[in-house]
C-alpha cells in the first residue's frame, strides 16, 4: 500500500457492512424465536377432536411472556393459575406456562365452547381436554368420567348440593357409587335403556332411577332438588 493511501471508511454513504450487521441484529432482537411468545396465536397448536369437541388450542407445555385479555385468576391452594376460553395457564417466574388444570380446582364459567354429555344420568362438559362437572360455587375440574357417555340428556336433572362441604374429590366418588347403587337397585341404566320397554317402562324408568341416585346421595349428606 503506497503512502497517503487510506482504507474505504465503513460510515461512508454507500458502505454496506455496516448495514447488513446493524440489521442482522435488529432482525434477531424482534423476531419471535422459539422462547415465551406473546399471544397464544402464535402458538403450537392442536386439534382436540375428543367427544366430537372439534376445537384447537395452544398445546401444553409452551411459555408465554404476556396473557391474553380477559383471562380469570384462579386459586388452588397457594397456587396461582390463568384460565380463558378453556386454556388454562400457570406463572413460572416471569412467564406464563400452558399446563393442564389440577383435579377439583373450580372455575365459575365453563369455557365459551364445550361440549356436553352425560354419564349415568351426570352432565359432564368438556373442553381442551379437560372435564367439568357443575357444582355451587361454579364448576369442579373432574377426572375422565367412567362409564358409558350418552349426548341426549335423562328426563329429569338432578341439582346437588354438598351440605357437609364435601370436597370435589369426595362429590367425584360419591356420585360415581351412588350411580352404581341406583343401577342396580333399579334394573335401568339411562345410557342404554333396554330394548322393546313399553311407553310406562319409558316414563316410569329414568325417574325410577333419579329418585334412586337422589335418595342415596342424601343419604351421604347432599341436598338433592
Amino acid at each position: 500500500m503506497t503512502r497517503g493511501t487510506t482504507r474505504p471508511s465503513l460510515f461512508k454513504k454507500g458502505g454496506t457492512l455496516l448495514s447488513i450487521v446493524l440489521s442482522g441484529i435488529i432482525l434477531a432482537v424482534i423476531s419471535p424465536g422459539a422462547g415465551a411468545q406473546k399471544g397464544d396465536f402464535r402458538l403450537r397448536q392442536f386439534l382436540d377432536s375428543r367427544h366430537n369437541h372439534n376445537r384447537p388450542y395452544p398445546a401444553p407445555g409452551q411459555f408465554m411472556e404476556i396473557l391474553p385479555h380477559g383471562h380469570r385468576v384462579v386459586f388452588w391452594g397457594k397456587e396461582r393459575y390463568h384460565f380463558l376460553n378453556g386454556v388454562w395457564y400457570r406463572p413460572i417466574g416471569r412467564q406464563f406456562l400452558v399446563v393442564p388444570p389440577p383435579v377439583g380446582i373450580t372455575v365459575p364459567l365453563l369455557p365459551p365452547f364445550h361440549t356436553t354429555f352425560w354419564v349415568n344420568g351426570v352432565p359432564y362438559y368438556y373442553a381442551n381436554e379437560v372435564y367439568y362437572t357443575q357444582s355451587p360455587v361454579g364448576y369442579v375440574v373432574a377426572e375422565r368420567p367412567k362409564g358409558e357417555i350418552s349426548q341426549t340428556p335423562p328426563g329429569k336433572q338432578l341439582f346437588i348440593y354438598p351440605r357437609q362441604n364435601q370436597s370435589a374429590r369426595i362429590q367425584e366418588t360419591d356420585r360415581r357409587e351412588c350411580q352404581t347403587w341406583a343401577l342396580n337397585q333399579t334394573k335401568y341404566n339411562p345410557d342404554k335403556p333396554p330394548a322393546n320397554m313399553t311407553e310406562a317402562q319409558k316414563n316410569q324408568g329414568p325417574d325410577a332411577y333419579q329418585r334412586a341416585l337422589g335418595a342415596c346421595l342424601e343419604a351421604r349428606g347432599y341436598v338433592v332438588k
